[in-house]
């Protein structure tokens, strides 16, 4: 599916343009072999083949490289990081340097004289980055061959924990350093959240990486398991004493100058306790939301359209509804940062802040010292804002105050769990909230959820039989327009065959004709009906035109979305 690969000729590396690469890179502060990559345009695999066929080297790919067994008593974790190589036995029983940039000079003189007489490999960067990823939660931790340790800041509290590649191997905890070098390999995987779940055998750990659980290692021993969840509850502040109740906490850690949030939540279990850390990374999100407009977060035109219209109307509710991580907050920062012109008292309450917008008063949610949502929203009311953004709609109390907002003038913006814009209107009649009221303050509702994207890199068509296309609600008769593709797994993707997600999204408007219905109670099928004549799209459909279109799987949209009925 890379069009780079059609159009490529059938060898693209000759002499010339090696050494062209070789001498750019000599005042870049890029290495010769990315700069060559990227001026043939070859797909990875077909750029590595053609590498070693031209330096006679052979080539250690994605799968020999998940084959072979890495050797750090000879080559130390941290100096195969720094350098981009390492020494592997290979299921054939042959050890071999494997190298990412066999152009760069210094390092053929370094392998010249540490591994004379050693066969040398080349691996696509990607691919040895990613396979030595696999080992930054245990063989570094567990051997202290290099990772990264949090060690409190003197007198700096407030910034969390410190992540140095430099001192693990100081500390002597092997305990502290698993839970160190988990954390950072969860963050180079932009994971969101961190799973540590206890077996009979030990523990389990997990990332969720694009919405999805993935393994990413384990800890031997139930002894080691449960101090690895202490470590966890000294870090968050809890009672590592008690092991009957759930727990909450918090703890911050700083990596390479951000400071970076992490909520806690330890669960007792059969086998003892699991914890899961929610990664709250502030300073990517406070880069990020420069570029977070409605435009930048994958919905379609249409979409996006209403969308700008809903965030432009003068007062009343807008609601975003979907499951957790479903980007519902990244939305509604979306919308406040289109109308954010310094021209409105724009008031926010959050539990926690996620994103900071310059020019906006947010306020974090303290239950425990007594600011709730609704605490916090009557007071809000008397500080004269314009628009007002209530983090979640977790109770009545809350709904009913932020309705009052939404009909004395103010443009509000919500977020409240629930599975689609028609259940919405269910949960907002579950909490007793008065109809009439409701729908005289509400503007419209949008439910969303992520998709994951098939990898650029490793993809290639797929051909569904036709029972996975009924199965999908797909018409196998009508899916000839349908470009169906799948990721066959990378270094890139980590192996997963997706790469990035994309927004989808329906959106209930509401007109004279939806208030009454909503008001007389009229059952769901009939509000459905008359929402879909007037344009309501499914998710579902959003979800299907993703794959007509090539950016996703029938697997994926599966798990993402209900077949409609």
């Amino acid at each position: 599916m890379n069009r780079a690969a059609e159009l490529a000729p059938e060898f693209a590396l000759d002499p010339t343009a090696i050494a062209a690469a070789v001498e750019a890179s000599l005042g870049s502060d890029r290495g010769a072999v990315e700069l060559l990559e990227e001026s043939v345009g070859l797909p990875p695999a077909d750029f590595v083949e053609q590498l070693a066929v031209a330096l006679r080297y052979r080539v250690a790919d994605s799968a020999e490289l998940n084959r072979a067994v890495p050797l750090f008593e000879r080559l130390a974790f941290t100096e195969c990081q720094s350098r981009n190589c390492i020494v592997l036995r290979l299921a054939s029983g042959e050890d071999c340097l494997v190298l990412a940039d066999p152009l760069d000079r210094d390092l053929a003189e370094w392998a010249d004289l540490r591994f004379a007489g050693l066969e040398r490999r080349i691996a696509h960067h990607a691919d040895l980055g990613a396979y030595l990823g696999r080992f930054e939660d245990n063989v570094r931790a567990l051997e202290a061959l290099g990772t990264s340790d949090p060690q409190r800041t003197d007198g700096a509290d407030d910034d969390g924990e410190v992540l140095s590649l430099a001192r693990i191997s100081e500390d002597a905890s092997v305990v502290v350093k698993l839970v160190n070098s988990t954390i950072y390999d969860a963050l180079k995987a932009q994971a969101s959240d961190i799973h540590l779940e206890m077996a009979p055998s030990g523990l389990q750990i997990k990332y969720r990486v694009d919405g999805v659980l993935n393994a990413a290692g384990s800890v031997s021993g139930v002894e080691q398991a449960e101090q690895v969840i202490s470590r966890i509850k000294i870090m968050a502040e809890l009672d590592i004493a008690e092991r009957r109740v759930p727990q909450d906490g918090r703890f911050k850690v700083r990596l390479k100058g951000r400071s970076i949030d992490f909520r806690v939540s330890v669960m007792p279990s059969i086998h003892g306790e699991d914890a899961v850390l929610r990664v709250l990374d502030k300073q990517d999100l406070a880069q990020a939301q420069r570029g977070v407009l409605i435009d930048t977060l994958g919905f379609d035109g249409d979409t996006r359209a209403v969308l700008g219209r809903l965030a432009g109307e003068p007062y009343g509710m807008v609601l975003v509804t979907g499951p957790t991580g479903s980007g519902k907050t990244t939305t509604v920062y979306a919308m406040l940062s289109e109308i954010n012109n310094g021209h409105d008292k724009i008031i926010t309450i959050e539990d926690p802040v996620e994103y900071q917008l310059p020019g906006v008063l947010q306020i974090p949610v303290n239950e425990k010292k007594g600011l709730t949502f609704a605490r916090g929203l009557r007071s809000i009311l008397r500080h004269d804002p314009d628009k007002i953004m209530v983090g979640e709609i977790r109770d009545a109390e809350t709904a009913q105050i932020a309705i009052q907002s939404a009909l004395t003038g103010h443009l509000v913006f919500t977020t409240i769990h629930a599975n689609s814009v028609f259940d919405v209107i269910g949960r907002f009649a579950q909490m007793g909230v008065d109809a009439y009221s409701f729908v005289a303050a509400l503007n419209g509702i949008l439910a969303q959820r992520l998709v994951r994207l098939v990898c650029r890199d490793c993809m290639r068509p797929a051909s569904p039989d036709a029972e996975a296309l009924r199965e999908s609600g797909i018409d196998p008769d009508s899916a000839i327009d349908f470009e169906f593709v799948e990721g066959e797994g990378c270094g890139r993707c980590r192996g997963s065959g997706y790469r990035g997600r994309s927004a989808i999204a329906e959106i209930l408007q509401l007109d004279d004709e939806l208030r009454q219905l909503i008001i007389d109670r009229a059952p769901i099928g009939q509000i459905k009906a008359s929402a879909r004549r007037k344009g309501t799209r499914l998710l579902r459909e959003s979800a299907v035109d993703l794959v007509r279109a090539g950016r996703s799987t029938l697997a994926e949209i599966n798990r993402v979305t209900f077949v409609s009925k």
